[in-house]
């Protein structure tokens, strides 16, 4: 006979108990403090910054310390801490065009105003392990290491002109459209479909990097209507403005870092409308291009629609993609299947006893002839 196993506060306190202790880890080791995470697992704190929609670095660090690494897990909590902050009203649409840029690259032109800038990327290193990393102290740091200005974003720049406005400018390009309608705000009301690009952008920037990864790397395998260069890469900080009702103009109240991707696409045209390249575009929190590139790709492939393209393709198909993109929720519904299902899975059992019971009882073919 199958029985419910019972349980209670005291081995749900046990179990806690345990996570504490798994999440410490060897008590002989020096514990993790966050200002090193935050400092040496940058890109984690990034990655959890963007998904968790809520751009603080201290915060950030903390749920991935709690979370013992598991970034999903960490973007959870901070998604569970953003709901609790109070809410003063929206900021003014961020300038890219003004960003004091760390990193800047271009697939698509080798020469452009302002330059290339390397910055900090695994691009250009070997994918070999670094064996001098197992040594307490750096010494790969070099210089560096005594210079915090070696290894800090750059100083403010004069504004470096974007490659989609040289383009826009020789009318090569298709223009921005505006938009004057408020954009949705998802972290307050269901998504909708049909979904604005607006709405689409906002949920594919909170989605999950290796399920938007994979989609974008999809559109590359023909399963879209997509040829894409990486027209423009930037990472970098950007001031963030605000419009207080009784001020009545705007004041500078922060900085963000920001990764920013511009995907030139294949060129359309037709009728009275001139061939001419369509876009992709990414923006999430910190340091994070192949999330902003996925973004940018799938981002394309979501404007089918609007560019009379055949939906053909799962990154073409909006509910598919906006539906499946979030990690928590996905993680949410996946997870939930630990929960105890006894009584579901009583009654499929008997079911299942019941029908083998009849097959079991039933005459063997032609036996009834006789």
């Amino acid at each position: 006979m199958y029985v419910a196993v019972k349980g209670g506060e005291a081995a749900i306190d046990a179990s806690l108990d345990l996570l504490a202790r798994a999440r410490r880890g060897d008590p002989a080791v020096p514990e993790i403090g966050v200002a090193q995470i935050d400092g040496q697992l940058a890109l984690g704190v990034d990655r959890v910054m963007a998904e968790g929609a809520l751009h603080d670095r201290t915060l950030a660090a903390l749920a991935i310390k709690q979370a013992r690494g598991d970034l999903v897990e960490a973007i959870f909590l901070l998604r569970a801490y953003r709901t609790t902050l109070p809410r003063f009203g929206f900021a003014i649409p961020l300038e890219t065009a003004a960003m004091a840029i760390a990193r800047r690259i271009s697939a698509a032109f080798k020469d452009l105003p302002g330059g290339q800038i390397l910055g900090p990327s695994f691009d250009y290193t070997h994918r070999l392990l670094d064996f001098a990393l197992l040594a307490e102290a750096d010494p790969g740091m070099g210089a560096a290491a005594s210079d915090p200005a070696a290894v800090a974003p750059l100083a403010a720049q004069p504004p470096m002109p974007r490659v989609t406005d040289i383009l826009a400018q020789e009318a090569l390009i298709e223009r921005e459209r505006a938009d004057a309608t408020a954009p949705p705000d998802l972290t307050r009301e269901p998504l909708a479909f049909p979904a604005a690009r607006a709405a689409r952008l906002q949920a594919l920037a909170r989605g999950d990097e290796g399920f938007l990864l994979a989609l974008g790397y999809s559109t590359q395998r023909g399963y879209a209507n997509n040829h894409p260069f990486a027209g423009e890469i930037r990472f970098g900080s950007v001031a963030v403005s605000f419009a207080p009702e009784e001020l009545g103009f705007e004041i500078d109240i922060g900085d963000v870092t920001v990764t920013e991707c511009q995907m030139i696409n294949q060129f359309r045209g037709g009728g009275e409308v001139p061939p001419g390249f369509t876009r992709g575009y990414g923006l999430v929190f910190g340091h994070n291009e192949r999330k902003a590139m996925a973004m940018a790709l799938v981002d394309r492939a979501l404007r089918a629609p609007e560019l009379d393209e055949e939906i053909r393709a799962p990154a073409q198909d909006a509910e598919f993609v906006l539906s499946h993109c979030d990690n928590v929720e996905s993680s949410g519904f996946v997870q939930h299947l630990k929960l105890p299902h006894y009584v579901d899975f009583q009654a499929e059992l008997l079911t299942l006893r019941d029908l083998h019971a009849r097959r079991a009882a039933r005459p063997e073919a032609g036996e009834d002839a006789s």
